[in-house]
């Protein structure tokens, strides 16, 4: 199983961008995206559809904003489906998608920004506890689980370009990336930077000041894995060649 996850940051600009020929060059058989900020209505089916892929889409209700979508071959079709928590406060964001297969469930997910406030580094801290419940309950029924998206943080000093200048923002505050630590301590690892010990890469780039080009960006999109699936783990990439958004894919193999 191919996994490609990708925040997108707005459907309809990646469009633009030759998006449906990266991923056909990419050929995963599971493609999750963050930040589609669409709704299926604004977008006609010859851009909705991918060739050989069919998908669960869940948009926030706020247009323009936020908003995951789940793509996978046919030979991929999940077991089942469930779109958010069931909690209005973060379901009416369009955030959370899982698709189960087998005893495995892979969560797409946007995790909420923090920058507008300390209201929102709240909201995104509860987030962040109402999954970790989650999962909790759910590992202790025997089942393992995939995290993949944009988690809007950055878990070490590892993973920016400049932690001391952003110790004090959101991204980077010390009680978000306690919860990361929490996840970890929870029966998950972050399987690029166990495989990866060493090597810095990033995932996203802000768009002022050339930062892509000039190497100054954030590792904020990972994949938080069962430790009982690692020995299924055959290989994790940053694809940080890969143009069109702000952030690139992140690829992992099981």
């Amino acid at each position: 199983m191919k996994i490609i996850s990708w925040n997108v940051n707005g459907y309809r600009a990646i469009l633009k961008k030759e998006f449906k020929q990266t991923i056909a060059e990419l050929n995963p058989d599971i493609l999750c995206l963050q930040e589609v900020k669409a709704t299926e209505t604004q977008l006609s089916s010859e851009e909705l559809n991918i060739d050989g892929y069919s998908y669960k889409w869940n948009a926030a209700e706020r247009l323009g904003y936020s908003g995951t979508a789940t793509y996978y071959k046919k030979n991929f079709t999940p077991d089942e489906v469930t779109i958010g928590f069931g909690i209005p406060e973060f379901d009416n964001e369009g955030r959370v998608i899982c698709t189960r297969y087998g005893d495995i469930d892979l969560y797409n997910i946007y995790f909420p920004n923090g920058q507008r406030g300390m209201d929102r580094v709240d909201y995104k801290l509860r987030f962040y506890e109402v999954l970790l419940q989650k999962c909790n309950e759910d590992h202790e029924k025997g089942k393992k689980i995939i995290i993949t998206g944009d988690f809007n943080t950055a878990h070490t000093e590892k993973d920016l370009a400049n932690p001391k200048e952003n110790e004090n923002y959101s991204g980077f505050l010390k009680i978000e990336r306690d919860m990361i630590t929490k996840f970890l301590d929870s029966k998950f690892v972050d399987i690029y930077r166990i495989l990866n010990p060493e090597i810095v890469k990033y995932t996203w780039w802000t768009y002022r000041f050339a930062a892509r080009a000039r190497g100054i960006g954030w590792r904020i999109d990972y994949y938080l894995v069962s430790r009982d699936l690692l020995p299924n783990i055959k290989n994790v990439e940053i694809l940080d060649s890969v143009q069109g958004s702000d952030h690139c894919p992140v690829f992992l193999e099981i």
